[in-house]
């Protein structure tokens, strides 16, 4: 098992790609903080992992406020004794023309997407600076790479986190820890499954293998990046697409 002993924490684990992240790790042998801020569906997902004999727990946390972060982290210490990967993988959307995109909504995404980012992995830092290892993994998004009309707040966060991604891999590098980015494409998750047919049939036709990606395709290329096969793989961002940023 390739990540046995280790102790993993998913933002937004109760998720479609959270979740598969977190049963995909747990799999693999982690003791999983899945950390979510919807109580209800994370503990429903804590216990169909328990009932197949994972050792995981779940923690509610709001990735946007740093006493809420700062919290969770310690539950997690307090619960599991260490943390040794952290996936920044909970986001949100607020989408609309940026004629119409209210100032609320703006603000909204950018505090889940990029702050969130920032509060969880600066309160892991000094576990994993103290014992000298560590991954981070980010999600960015194709969104951040090449922009998506309607989705100013989601494009702007998606690529601020690739930026962060190189700038702290850069940083934590000499201190043996690896952070690096997952760019996904569409993949079918509650977010897709919201968008009207006509629309899911022009993005496929967008995609060279012609279908969306499952949110198994993101959580093995988590684990990859999260396994010591990965261990000189620093300040990247793997795009997981279907080949659309050919």
């Amino acid at each position: 098992m390739r990540l046995a002993g280790k102790v993993a924490i998913i933002t937004g684990g109760a998720g479609g790609i959270g979740f598969a992240a977190a049963e995909t790790f747990a799999r693999e042998g982690a003791k999983v903080a899945i950390a979510d801020y919807d109580t209800g569906v994370g503990e429903a997902k804590v216990s169909e992992l328990q009932n197949k004999n994972f050792e995981v727990a779940f923690l509610q946390v709001d990735v946007s406020d740093r006493n809420s972060v700062d919290t969770m982290v310690q539950r997690v210490l307090d619960y599991f004794g260490d943390i040794d990967i952290l996936v920044n993988n909970a986001g949100i959307t607020r989408d609309a023309m940026l004629s119409k995109m209210s100032v609320d909504d703006f603000q909204k995404v950018l505090d889940v997407n990029l702050s969130g980012v920032f509060h969880c992995t600066q309160a892991v830092l000094p576990t994993l600076v103290a014992k000298g290892s560590g991954r981070i993994i980010n999600t960015s998004s194709v969104s951040g790479v090449y922009g998506n009309i309607g989705q100013t707040n989601y494009a702007a966060t998606k690529a601020g986190v690739v930026g962060m991604t190189k700038t702290w891999a850069k940083e934590l590098g000499r201190k043996g820890i690896t952070v690096n980015a997952v760019a996904p494409g569409f993949i079918a998750t509650g977010m897709t499954a919201k968008v009207p047919e006509k629309v899911l049939e022009q993005m496929k036709k967008m995609v060279p293998l012609g279908s969306l990606g499952e949110p198994a395709d993101i959580a093995n290329a988590y684990l990859f990046l999260a396994s010591n096969e990965a261990k000189y793989v620093n300040g990247t961002t793997l795009h997981v697409d279907g080949g659309i940023m050919m």
